[in-house]
């Protein structure tokens, strides 16, 4: 038990922080800004502690049932995160956009952020690194028809429909994604996968039961979720009147659900794999629209309280100029450092608008 524990500090310390959160969030808000700002960023500290267990019980899961359920797994708890910490945001910001900014935050952080600097990395040491093309082209068109439908599409429904085409949405991305998944475990799980020669270095690094990591991961989601109900108030209250644009909370949120995402992928670019790299950008991004979209419609449909989830048309040419430059990127098999450039600085200047509110 102690040398679990011992294995487990971040999680420690995250149970911790909860534990003491809830005592003291009325003094924190009764405090004042400074505090409360202060108090959110402990918090956050916490939840990306958290997070980085989810990662790593993720990737013991991963080398114990393979490619693609090994990334799968990983993606699916990385948008867990996010549907968790939105669902509890949402109940403490009158802002109607933070779930389209941070499904189109967490899209370019995939997409760009995470793809980019892997590829960077990767390059300089490796060169050009291989991968199966078919999974980056199934992605790729995934994707697009996901955020089309459901964050592009909207901004021409008349508002008297919006219940109408929620539904719809909810409907169409849950057959879209269930049939996507079945195909992708079946007939074409062959598109996920790359053979790469093993060599006495790749022997596994993680260690533990498939029943213990899946315990843990859960905890740690709900930790997670704790941690974030007390977040999610101090922030608001840290930066009420502060003038920071609201699509910093939304970046915030999509960089801390990516977090788990983000160092398996570094690492496996670094070990000259770079189909986990394909499979973890892409379906994250895939994920994230195809689950966080119907999930936070249901919970607008049964609150009664509609969200703005199209695209604002900045969000709409920077969601186009990605999809193309990855399906240019994407389209032999390869990938090389100068590819990993144009998605920095795609996700460089998504950063930059972001700064400025947009």
């Amino acid at each position: 038990m102690l040398a679990l524990l011992k294995q487990e500090k971040y999680l420690v310390i995250a149970a911790f922080m909860a534990v003491i959160a809830f005592p003291l969030e009325h003094v924190a808000l009764a405090a004042g800004q400074a505090a409360s700002l202060a108090t959110a960023t402990l918090l956050i500290g916490a939840i990306m502690l958290a997070s980085l267990r989810v990662a790593h019980h993720a990737e013991v899961l991963a080398e114990k049932v393979g490619e693609p359920y090994g990334t799968m797994i990983l993606t699916l708890a990385a948008v867990l995160v996010e549907v968790v910490i939105l669902g509890i945001m949402m109940s403490h910001t009158s802002s109607p956009t933070l779930v389209r900014d941070t499904i189109y935050s967490a899209v370019m952080l995939d997409m760009n952020g995470i793809m980019g600097v892997a590829a960077i990395l990767g390059g300089l040491r490796h060169g050009e690194q291989p991968y199966n093309v078919d999974s980056g082209n199934t992605y790729i068109v995934m994707i697009l028809t996901a955020m089309g439908v459901s964050m592009i599409v909207p901004e021409f429904i008349p508002a008297a429909n919006w219940k109408a085409y929620s539904i719809f949405t909810i409907l169409i991305m849950v057959v879209l994604y269930g049939m996507f998944l079945r195909l992708q475990t079946t007939k074409h799980s062959y598109f996920f996968s790359y053979r790469y020669a093993e060599t006495g270095s790749q022997e596994s690094s993680h260690h533990g039961s498939i029943k213990t990591s899946v315990s843990l991961l859960i905890i740690d989601v709900i930790l997670i979720g704790l941690l974030s109900e007390v977040m999610a108030k101090t922030m608001d209250a840290g930066l009420a009147g502060s003038g920071v644009p609201p699509i910093v909370a939304a970046v915030l949120v999509a960089f801390i659900s990516a977090s788990p995402e983000i160092l398996t992928a570094v690492r496996a670019a670094l070990a000259n794999r770079m189909q986990p790299v394909v499979n973890i950008a892409l379906g994250a991004s895939l994920s994230t629209v195809i689950l966080t979209v119907p999930v936070m419609e249901a919970l607008a449909l049964f609150s009664d309280k509609q969200i703005h989830i199209a695209l604002s048309p900045t969000q709409t040419v920077m969601t186009v100029l990605t999809l193309v430059v990855t399906a240019i990127n994407l389209h032999d098999g390869e990938t090389n450092a100068i590819e990993g450039l144009t998605h920095f600085v795609l996700f460089a200047t998504f950063l930059m608008l972001a700064s400025m509110g947009m």
